[in-house]
């Protein structure tokens, strides 16, 4: 392809990751690939540059600019402004009536709902690139020894913990394979870390997902204890199992109908010793992976997950068991999801108070720690600490 034409393209897919957003469709790596198995005669090189520009644009704008030949064109970039008009499947010449698009890190609004500390500069680190992070699990390899093998750096204060230098695609290497390691930012590790789960607790990851703390708790508890995942999404809890043999360890799994959780609960009222709720977010913590989310969020939007962590919180509280923990995690900083949600849940609840060990990273915030690639290197995350009294 042309460099013309490979700047149209990503301009056409550009376009259909608006639409995606807009629609509240596909995400914009699932968008791109399907663009290029339209395209299956873009080369490796024409798909790695143009999805570099696609990610230039969209880390680029705050809010959504009006198509993708207007992102480019607020670019303001000379060399890809010499691309219109040139011929070779390229965008059209250049027009007098062109929308430019005007590029921004968050819109206003985003920005006031930010907890205190997030200021410019820890905005533009959420739209950094973030680097490979691995878990080591301990029932199978030994972290020194898998940094020799592996390369990277050990993570301070994760026992389990390595950073690679480079973008590795681990899915094919005998490590991954093989369950010593699981790819999890080091925030989601100290997330789990902050659970203490250990042998022969009864543990609930009330909000599991595909597992990936899950198995950070299971390989904590060293295979011994009962651990429940739990998710109202069948998709996404049925990755588990793979994972779960992968690993060589055993997760119990429950599917809750949404506010419906307690008929599938009844057994666990009052008796976990520890439980996750890693809480449907935002996710504007994870913007250096998933930058166009950034598109998707709205107040009204934000309201709604708001409500829904509070409704997790409320399910969770009834299934800890006097002198046990509750977790509450989301990889966001906004404060309407942090510090907010958990004072809410501490009015309507009496018999908890806070319970917060110290930690080598983050920033203490009025009800929790909040973690960000800007001061910790990690993906953005609010993690506090519960309790339960009496």
């Amino acid at each position: 392809m042309t460099p013309a034409a490979r700047l149209q393209t990503a301009i056409e897919m550009i376009d259909a990751i608006l639409a995606a957003t807009r629609d509240n469709g596909a995400a914009a790596d699932s968008v791109i690939a399907q663009g290029f198995r339209d395209r299956r005669y873009a080369g490796s090189k024409d798909k790695r540059a143009i999805r570099d520009l696609i990610y230039r644009v969209i880390r680029a704008y705050g809010t959504p600019p009006i198509s993708g030949r207007a992102a480019v064109l607020g670019l303001q970039d000379p060399e890809l402004s010499a691309l219109f008009g040139s011929g070779g499947y390229g965008p059209d010449p250049f027009r007098a009536d062109d929308a430019v698009a005007t590029p921004g890190t968050v819109p206003a609004w985003m920005a006031a709902a930010f907890l205190p500390f997030v200021d410019a500069d820890e905005q533009a680190a959420l739209l950094g690139r973030a680097p490979v992070d691995l878990r080591v699990n301990r029932l199978k390899a030994a972290r020194d020894a898998l940094l020799e093998d592996l390369g990277g750096t050990a993570i301070d204060g994760l026992a389990d913990g390595i950073r690679l230098t480079d973008n590795t695609d681990l899915s094919g290497m005998t490590a991954y394979q093989s369950g010593l390691v699981e790819v999890q930012d080091a925030g989601s590790q100290w997330v789990a870390a902050l659970c203490d789960a250990g042998p022969g607790m009864t543990v609930v990851d009330l909000c599991a997902g595909a597992g990936g703390k899950s198995l950070a708790l299971a390989s904590a508890m060293q295979g011994q204890g009962h651990l429940i995942a739990c998710d109202t999404d069948r998709t996404r809890l049925g990755r588990l199992p793979a994972r779960a043999d992968r690993a060589g360890v055993q997760i119990e799994r429950r599917l809750l109908n949404p506010n419906r959780e307690a008929d599938a609960l009844g057994d666990l009222q009052s008796s976990a010793d520890v439980v996750l709720v890693d809480a449907p977010c935002s996710g504007s913590g994870t913007w250096r992976r998933n930058p166009e989310l950034r598109w998707r969020i709205s107040p009204e939007r934000l309201a709604r997950l708001v409500g829904l962590q509070a409704h997790v919180l409320d399910v969770a509280a009834s299934l800890v068991r006097p002198g046990g923990a509750l977790v509450y995690a989301v990889c966001s900083l906004f404060s309407a999801e942090g510090d907010v949600q958990v004072q809410a849940f501490m009015d309507r609840h009496d018999g908890w108070t806070l319970d917060l060990p110290e930690l080598p990273l983050g920033r203490r915030t009025d009800s929790g720690y909040a973690l960000s690639p800007f001061h910790d290197g990690t993906d953005g995350f609010f993690v506090a600490r519960l309790k339960r009294t009496c």
